[in-house]
């Protein structure tokens, strides 16, 4: 099963036979009170730099989230959309839970959005999978629903049909919907890991789909956080994610080295190109 995302230049395929893609999680104004306060002001100078530095990191799609105190998400989105498409050529995925703004972004981008996400909760899919087919993008669904985050990986391989179901009956293709199992922190849960890679494998074997994943909450509480979250994507990207939401900065090498041992990097090509290019001459 292949899901297509693409800007105007440049076409990017997720699947299991393909190298994982990397989104790049960046630009996003959570913990960063200087580019809150450059969207707030609606200064993309940040959210530009951010986009050239993810590229250079590795960083295959971007993530851009522009929800922060006093920032119009409706009016700053497609500013940063179009501010993004100006400085690299990299699909993009769209990131609001604010319908509105991303109808504004959808409308000014160019090529196939990914939207970043609908959930199980009846509010989420009537508001989210419209949006979905009416711009035929292709979207990030959450497992979780009106009873928040199950600890049982059965019940998020339930959300997960659901949401996939619905998205099919209003005629968006499987292939378009990449399940995000969700990660909590093994510091509060000691199974927390091992209930999302079993969720994981879980909707690997029963819809197909592809994946994704925000790994660092794994590691929250916890010290050496970049080692813990890059181990658990290994094993995440083992057990069928293909799409990962990530610092690539912080991540990238885990996850090419994690494609090698995967036998998705030929003659370990991408691999070597990275290390040469990442090394200290």
């Amino acid at each position: 099963m292949e899901t297509i995302v693409r800007s105007s230049a440049q076409e990017i395929v997720i699947g299991p036979e393909h190298p994982t893609a990397i989104i790049g999680e960046r630009i996003n104004p959570t913990g960063k009170k200087l580019l809150a306060a450059s969207l707030a002001q609606k200064d993309m100078t940040r959210v530009r730099n951010l986009a050239l530095s993810q590229v250079e990191q590795g960083a295959t799609i971007l993530d851009v989230n522009v929800g922060a105190a006093g920032v119009n998400e409706v009016e700053v989105l497609p500013l940063a959309v179009k501010a993004v498409m100006e400085a690299t050529d990299l699909p993009l995925c769209l990131d609001s839970a604010n319908a509105e703004a991303l109808r504004a972004a959808l409308s000014v981008y160019q090529g196939k959005a990914l939207i970043n996400s609908v959930n199980g909760e009846e509010a989420s899919l009537q508001r989210v999978l419209p949006l979905v087919k009416e711009y035929g993008a292709a979207v990030i669904g959450l497992c979780m629903d009106d009873d928040g985050i199950p600890a049982e990986a059965s019940k998020r391989v339930a959300i997960a049909a659901k949401i996939v179901q619905r998205a099919e009956a209003l005629g968006i293709p499987r292939e378009d919907v990449l399940i995000d199992c969700l990660a909590l922190s093994v510091c509060t849960d000691g199974n927390a890991a091992k209930v999302t890679l079993d969720a994981i494998r879980g909707v690997r074997e029963t819809l197909g789909v592809n994946m994704t994943l925000g790994a660092s909450n794994i590691s929250f509480g916890l010290p050496d956080r970049e080692a813990i979250n890059n181990t658990f994507l290994a094993m995440a990207i083992t057990a069928g994610v293909n799409a990962p939401i990530v610092n690539p900065e912080l991540s990238c090498k885990a996850i090419l080295i994690t494609d090698l041992l995967l036998g998705r990097d030929e003659f370990a090509m991408t691999y070597v190109r990275y290390h040469r290019k990442h090394s200290q001459a």
